[in-house]
């Protein structure tokens, strides 16, 4: 057997074992480090995958602003928690049983699946590329061929973000801060920047795009939020207000920007449908607004922060 099968065995055992240490971790915060280190595990295993998209999405969101978030919150617990009570194994048999069941009815529905899919739109998509203003097929499919599904996951970005400001608590007080940690954001921020607009810009062509530059950008904003290194950033200021929908009216404003130049009486509207001399342009100006929407309503899901209740 060659080497790369014993690595990709090695790796999906390794991805087993910390799961199963996470979950049975006696305390909080090896448990937040030990999942941590199971999103980037698993980053490379999609890596391995050859789904690039969703290795670049794990690794910034599962691991990178998922693990800060719960560091945030591991921070503004009280310094004793009392440990939770193990349930007994007679009252953990249920749910071993419900486990067993769904992995059985999963496994069997997988097996059953055939290789290939039965109306693949994969040679329609391919054979559409060059008219839809991007070289990378994924682009293509998120911003020209379906665009109405990720303007919908910018608005339930969006709602999410307001939906959580109904039920915020009152901020904290303010937490110590380790020197190393703000010593090391400074450094990293540049990177983080840099490697963030370097995904948006190579989605063109390569696995990347605006969701994982906006969770890139996301990461080393909670991070210097979480330092005490960048002023508190809240929903009512102006300049927030404006580049969190700046993702959403890029879209709507090139969509009737669409439906003009498409313009014809005898056909139906071509809402979303970029021309192809423009498609290029729109589609980077609509990506570019995505990232800034993006980056700065995770942060906000994170670290934002309520005047009204600070006061």
């Amino acid at each position: 057997m060659s080497g790369d099968f014993w690595f990709d065995a090695l790796l999906g055992v390794l991805l087993l074992v910390l799961a199963l240490a996470t979950i049975q971790a006696r305390q909080v915060a090896a448990a937040v480090m030990l999942y941590v280190v199971f999103g980037l595990m698993l980053a490379l295993a999609w890596a391995r995958l050859g789904a690039a998209d969703l290795a670049l999405a794990e690794a910034a969101i599962g691991a990178g602003l998922t693990g800060a978030l719960l560091f945030s919150a591991l921070a503004r617990q009280p310094k004793a928690i009392t440990p939770p009570v193990r349930a007994s194994r007679v009252e953990r048999l249920p749910a071993l049983m419900l486990c067993i069941a769904m992995s059985t009815v999963l496994g069997w529905t997988l097996w059953q699946l055939p290789l290939q899919p039965a109306h693949s739109q994969l040679p329609a998509a391919l054979e559409q590329l060059g008219s839809s203003g991007t070289e990378h097929l994924v682009t293509a499919v998120l911003l020209n061929f379906r665009a109405w599904d990720t303007l919908l996951e910018l608005l339930v970005l969006l709602l999410a973000l307001l939906g959580t400001r109904l039920v915020a608590a009152p901020e904290p007080a303010a937490l110590q801060h380790w020197p190393l940690a703000r010593q090391w954001s400074i450094r990293l921020l540049p990177v983080l920047v840099l490697v963030a607009f370097f995904v948006l810009w190579r989605g063109a062509t390569a696995p990347g795009g605006a969701f994982q530059a906006g969770a890139l950008l996301a990461a080393a904003l909670v991070v210097l939020r979480l330092n005490g290194q960048l002023p508190a950033l809240r929903f009512d200021m102006w300049w927030v207000r404006a580049l969190i929908l700046a993702g959403v009216l890029a879209f709507l404003l090139a969509g009737l920007l669409s439906v003009w130049l498409n313009w014809q009486p005898e056909q139906a509207l071509q809402w979303l449908r970029w021309p192809l001399p423009l498609a290029k342009g729109l589609i980077l100006l609509i990506e570019l607004c995505a990232t800034l929407a993006i980056g700065l309503t995770l942060t906000l899901l994170v670290v934002g922060e309520r005047k009204e209740l600070s006061a």
